[in-house]
C-alpha cells in the first residue's frame, strides 16, 4: 500500500523549534552520560545564535549615543552663539556709551569755550584804554594860558604824531563827528556808562553819528585842525555831551583801569 503526504506548504522547524529540541537532545544525553563530547558544540553553537540576535541591542544603543552626542554639540553651538551676540551687544552698549560721553565731554569743553569768550567779550567792551597806544600826556588838564578861551584847559593833550591813529577809549556810542570850532575835527562818544569822551584836532573822521565803538575801534587820525599849535590828540572827559561839563581825564582813565 502506498502513502501520500497532504499537499501544502511545507517548512523546516523554526529557530525557536530547533533551540527546544537541541534542548531536549542535550537532556536525553545527559541521562544516558553521552554529553561530554556533544555539549560542547551544543552550547557554543546557542551562544553564537544569542550573539547574532543581541545585535540589534546593540545598534539601538550606540544610536541613541550618537544622538546625544550630536544633541549635546548643539546645545554647546548655541551656547556659544549666544554668549558671542551677549558679548556683541555688551562692547556695542560699551561703544554707544564711550560715545555718548565723548560727545558730552566735547559739549562740556564748546560751552566752557563759548561761556570764555563770551566772558573774555565782556571784559572787553567794559574795558578803557588810551586813545592812542603807547602815548602820554603832554599837557595836564586846567592847565593855564592864553591858548584857552576859558583860561584853563579843559581836557588834556596826549602825545601824537601826525597821522597817528586815535581810538575809542571804550564801548559807547557816536554822538558828534565833524568840525568842532576851536577843536577842528572831533569826535564825541556817549560811553556805555553814561559819561562823555572827546577827540579833537583830528586830520580826518572814521565814524559818523549813531555809530556804535568798542574799545580801540579806530575813530579817526590825529592832525592839528582848529586851534592847535602843532599835530596832537586834545582829549577830554565829559558828564555830558556839552562843553564846560569836563571832569578830569586822567583820573576818568585811571579809574577804569588804564595806566596813564
Amino acid at each position: 500500500m502506498a502513502f501520500t503526504r497532504a499537499t501544502g506548504k511545507h517548512r523546516g522547524p523554526s529557530r525557536l523549534s530547533r533551540r527546544g529540541a537541541g534542548i531536549a537532545g542535550v537532556a536525553t544525553l545527559a541521562t544516558t552520560g553521552v554529553i561530554g563530547t556533544l555539549a560542547s558544540p551544543a552550547l557554543a553553537a546557542d551562544a553564537d545564535t544569542r550573539s547574532v540576535e543581541d545585535t540589534g541591542l546593540t545598534q539601538v544603543v550606540a544610536a541613541d549615543a550618537l544622538a546625544d552626542t550630536i544633541d549635546a554639540q548643539a546645545a554647546a553651538q548655541e551656547r556659544e552663539a549666544a554668549e558671542a551676540e551677549a558679548r556683541a551687544k555688551a562692547e556695542a552698549k560699551r561703544k554707544a556709551e564711550a560715545k555718548r560721553k565723548a560727545e558730552a565731554r566735547a559739549k562740556e569743553i564748546r560751552e566752557a569755550k563759548e561761556r570764555a569768550a563770551r566772558e573774555a567779550e565782556r571784559k572787553r567792551l567794559n574795558s578803557f584804554q588810551l586813545p592812542v597806544a603807547g602815548s602820554y600826556v603832554s599837557t595836564g588838564y586846567q592847565t593855564g594860558g592864553s591858548l584857552w578861551s576859558s583860561g584853563s584847559h579843559s581836557g588834556v593833550d596826549f602825545h601824537a604824531a601826525y597821522g597817528s591813529t586815535v581810538v575809542s577809549v571804550g564801548t559807547g556810542t557816536v554822538v558828534e563827528a565833524g568840525w568842532g570850532g576851536a577843536y577842528g575835527n572831533n569826535v564825541v562818544i556817549r560811553m556805555h556808562d553814561g559819561t562823555y569822551t572827546q577827540y579833537g584836532h583830528l586830520s580826518s573822521i572814521s565814524v559818523s553819528v549813531g555809530q556804535s565803538v568798542t574799545p580801540g575801534q579806530q575813530i579817526g587820525i590825529s592832525g592839528s585842525t582848529g586851534n592847535s599849535t602843532g599835530p596832537h590828540l586834545h582829549f577830554e572827559a565829559r558828564t555830558s555831551a556839552e562843553y564846560g561839563s569836563d571832569i578830569n581825564p586822567v583820573a576818568y582813565l585811571r579809574a577804569r583801569g588804564v595806566n596813564v
